[in-house]
């Protein structure tokens, strides 16, 4: 039976206390970090409205006032997100969590008149301001303001819009609660009848079993529980796409990819790309697909049978203090700076909150904020897939980690078109460390198999899933109601076109459209297949370099948002902009392909 928060041993902890010691701390900086209760919250800020055209020093006073709010404001929503996900049934943490969310809207309420009036001057107070010695450290950061000038509203209309931010967010949230919170999936029974406990954490386990009945089990009602509410999630789905449409008609984008990407000055053409660059080499796929069914010795190859390993007489699994010995050694290539920063962090430092418990958020991330440790959601299994994600996730914290120390609180964040390039690069490490090591046939067998699912789940699942939510906004920008019916109807095309014909495309999980929460986070998906594309080719420069590209590298991370993620990746040694990276990515995959099917 799954343990409760209260159970779990404080080393399995992450380190909350070191943001805030308790509630009351919380409490106390929560209302002395809001200037006033009732509106206007912060009337130092209210007093500046009006002002930014006097000199670079109003404007650099003004901005210096606002980033200082929003720090402290980022720090007490860390501890209560954090707080909140470690037990979303928990009303205190609950009851935090919304306090918070909302005075970071009536925040940005609050401040929403500021890039409208900065647009508002004339060109030539601009040119002044991007010029003057005294906002050097900021030009980066209006450069990047007023690029979206044309997407901008005025005052009135920008208030109104961060007015409507809390109620938009909904959607995601009342998903986050029925998928976290509110579900309960029973029992499933394996081959010789034994009951098992069935949650989003266990659903990863029973789905790599060897016990075929588990699998189809599982998978089966996994799916039913979601097919069950299918309407309630599909209007939540279709709330989330009628959020994102709403602000980008505001916004006068041509359309919510456009609106997505514009801000993080990333071409649609790098979406549509992917995409069309995927859609051409499905053949790798299909090929893969085809030699699984057949070393898996199966009449039908179902879609729960894509996790299993091929090797019944392997199965690598790795306890949380080997996995993270395994992750510390596979980033040696980094240099000892890094290494020695990630084995504290993971060890002593306790950035990770490592097993499941009752009604814990489910999967894992990196979090934190810039006047904190990076932290690490965890759902830890001992499954090698497990020790994939803490690499996945230390790469995201080590990146924010590098990010943080090197970079003012302003450039500290970086582009999530970025994000995904440094956690898939550490799990390349981790996987080409775990080749030279474990050489025998089996298991070199086993990895091949374990990396070709990495790139099948990383680049070809999620550009699925990129082409899928691209067509629903398409749908709903020409108007056509996302009934459950038209997404599953839609969802199944994509899989029999991406899977091919030697996988059988089972009709109950075609429902999966109605589990990925990641769905809304408004086109974030395709970023892993770019990310991916982008890691496998910075894994081998690194690893195959010398000092400089491991400086490139480094650099790379160091950057946050002073860059553009385009020109952030070109200084690590790749170019998005061209197909070349997806392309030897997927030439990666067929190789490994053809390798495997020789071992077999």
């Amino acid at each position: 039976m799954t343990i409760t928060r209260d159970e779990v041993l404080p080393e399995n902890r992450w380190n909350v206390e070191a943001l805030f010691p308790d509630l009351q701390t919380w409490n106390s900086d929560f209302h002395s970090a809001i200037e006033q209760q009732s509106p206007p919250h912060w009337p130092s800020l209210a007093k500046l409205k009006g002002k930014l055209g006097e000199s670079p020093a109003t404007l650099k006073s003004t901005l210096e006032q606002m980033l200082a709010i929003s720090r402290k404001l980022s720090t007490l929503y860390t501890w209560a997100h954090l707080r909140h996900d470690e037990d979303i049934a928990d009303n205190d943490y609950k009851t935090a969590f919304s306090r918070i969310t909302t005075a970071i809207h009536q925040f940005h309420q609050e401040t929403s008149w500021f890039e409208p009036e900065l647009l508002s001057l004339p060109q030539d107070k601009i040119n002044e301001y991007l010029n003057a010695p005294l906002l050097e450290d900021y030009r980066h950061y209006l450069e990047s303001i007023l690029r979206v000038k044309e997407h901008t509203l005025s005052p009135q209309e920008e208030s109104i819009l961060a007015r409507a931010g809390q109620a938009l967010q909904t959607p995601n949230k009342a998903f986050s609660a029925i998928n976290d919170a509110d579900f309960k999936f029973g029992t499933v029974k394996d081959g010789a009848g034994e009951e098992h406990p069935l949650t989003h954490g266990t659903y990863m386990v029973y789905i790599r079993d060897k016990d075929a009945a588990l699998r189809k089990n599982t998978f089966e009602a996994y799916h039913k529980t979601f097919n069950s509410y299918q309407n309630t999630i599909g209007e939540l789905l279709s709330g989330q796409v009628q959020k994102n449409l709403f602000n980008a008609r505001c916004r006068k984008y041509s359309g919510c990819l456009e609106a997505a990407l514009t801000p993080h000055n990333i071409p649609v053409a790098v979406y549509q790309n992917l995409v069309d660059t995927v859609n051409r080499n499905l053949g790798s796929l299909h090929k893969y697909m085809k030699l699984k069914k057949r070393a898996l010795h199966l009449d039908e190859l179902h879609l729960y049978d894509l996790y299993v390993p091929l090797i019944e007489n392997v199965d690598i699994k790795l306890s949380y203090d080997e996995a993270v010995r395994a992750v510390s050694e596979s980033v040696s290539p980094l240099g000892g700076e890094y290494q020695k920063i990630l084995t504290q962090g993971l060890n002593e430092n306790r950035w990770v909150d490592r097993y499941e418990n009752q009604n814990k958020r489910s999967g894992a991330y990196s979090s934190g904020c810039y006047d904190s440790m990076p932290y690490i959601l965890m759902n830890y299994k001992d499954l090698l897939r497990d020790v994939f994600t803490l690499a996945h996730e230390a790469g995201h914290s080590m990146h924010s980690y590098y990010s943080r120390s090197n970079q003012p609180y302003h450039y500290s964040d970086y582009s999530i078109f970025v994000a995904e390039v440094a956690s898939t690069f550490n799990e390349e490490l981790l996987m080409q460390h775990l080749l030279k090591t474990l050489t025998d046939k089996e298991s070199q067998i086993f990895l091949l198999n374990q990396k070709l699912e990495d790139i099948r789940a990383t680049l070809f699942r999620q550009t699925m899933f990129a082409e899928f939510e691209l067509l629903i906004h398409e749908l709903a920008e020409n108007y056509t109601p996302l009934t459950p019916a038209l997404l599953t109807e839609e969802y199944q095309k994509l899989n029999k076109k991406y899977f091919g014909p030697d996988v059988a495309i089972d009709e109950i999980g075609m429902v999966e459209w109605a589990r990925i929460p990641h769905f809304y986070y408004n086109f974030y998906v395709y970023q892993y297949a770019t990310g991916i594309s982008a890691a496998l080719a910075l894994a081998d420069r690194v690893t195959e370099g010398g000092e400089q590209e491991r400086q490139d590298y480094i650099s790379f991370l160091k950057l946050g948002s002073s860059h553009y993620p385009i020109d952030s990746l070109r200084v690590a040694g790749v170019d998005m902009q061209a197909p070349q990276p997806i392309e030897s990515a997927i030439s990666k995959f067929d190789t490994l392909v053809d390798k495997l099917s020789t071992l077999i």
